[in-house]
């Protein structure tokens, strides 16, 4: 029994060891800025100097304009969602089958989420730019009228452009977890004479359930933390029209250089994203179906 004990403090050691480069990094680059800046919220004025406790909290949530951010960044998160999961799982479910040459097709879906959100910004806004854009330049030429396309539907832009630099990480997502679908099941549901719509609905869904809820997840965080595509492609406009939350929070922190004030925005952002991660894991498992 002693025997026994000391093996597995040895173990404990020698995981503990293995283990501290991680913690010392998570340490130094995770928790401290967090706490640094749950730290700054408790102050106010340029230089974050005076203190204010709860003062910038309760100003933050009676303040139009991030009620105002918070309800664009929702909307946004939304149409990421929505549009990673069905567009994804299509993508996936039709490069799952034995076509020539998927495994390129495969390659070039996944090629933007590999590059940065600063050229991808770029790209588009140069894109969808009304005098010079391409695409403007490709409907005058079919005879079609050019659109403002930054100004009649913003945010709806930025989603898609968020949603075509995504949506092939969410493909290979997808394709993972239907090669991971048992096939007999799908053998035994057609000798009964289901079809493949009924298939689908019947077993690839619910078996896709785990990959479905980790996408989401993935997909509200990065929907309710984006800022480079409202920064760059937008600025936050037209008016504040793409003005997403961490723009707002970047915009209080470095033009209206209110630190204590966008620290606080930034804890109840947090807040916001853990509640609705564990909202979303909680009805998640109860629907996960495991085989």
């Amino acid at each position: 029994m002693r025997r026994r004990r000391t093996l597995s403090g040895r173990y404990a050691r020698t995981a503990y060891l293995f283990l501290t480069p991680a913690i010392l990094f998570f340490g130094a680059f995770f928790y401290l800025p967090i706490g640094n800046v749950v730290a700054t919220s408790l102050r106010s004025g340029p230089q974050a100097d005076q203190w204010a406790g709860l003062g910038n909290y309760t100003q933050a949530m009676a303040d139009p304009a991030v009620r105002h951010s918070f309800l664009v960044t929702v909307g946004f998160a939304l149409m990421v969602v929505l549009g990673s999961i069905v567009l994804g799982l299509a993508l996936a479910m039709a490069l799952d089958q034995p076509l020539k040459g998927r495994v390129a097709f495969r390659v070039m879906l996944l090629v933007p989420y590999l590059t940065s959100v600063a050229i991808v910004g770029l790209l588009w806004r140069n894109i969808l730019d009304p005098e010079l854009g391409v695409l403007n330049r490709l409907l005058h030429a079919l005879g079609l009228p050019g659109q403002h396309w930054l100004n009649t539907a913003p945010l709806i832009t930025i989603a898609a452009v968020t949603l075509w630099q995504s949506v092939g990480h969410t493909m290979v997502l997808f394709l993972a977890g239907l090669q991971g679908i048992p096939e007999t099941y799908h053998e035994a549901a057609k000798i009964d004479g289901a079809d493949p719509w009924r298939r689908f609905w019947r077993i690839t869904l619910p078996l896709l359930a785990p990959t479905t809820l980790f996408v989401s997840v993935m997909a509200v965080i990065s929907g309710l933390q984006a800022f480079g595509q409202a920064f760059i492609i937008t600025n936050g406009g037209p008016g504040d029209a793409t003005d997403l939350s961490v723009f707002h929070i970047f915009n209080v922190a470095f033009r209206a250089r209110d630190f204590g004030y966008s620290s606080a925005q930034s804890v109840l952002l947090l807040f916001v994203i853990v509640a609705f991660t564990l909202v979303q894991l909680r009805a998640g498992r109860r629907g996960e179906v495991t085989y």
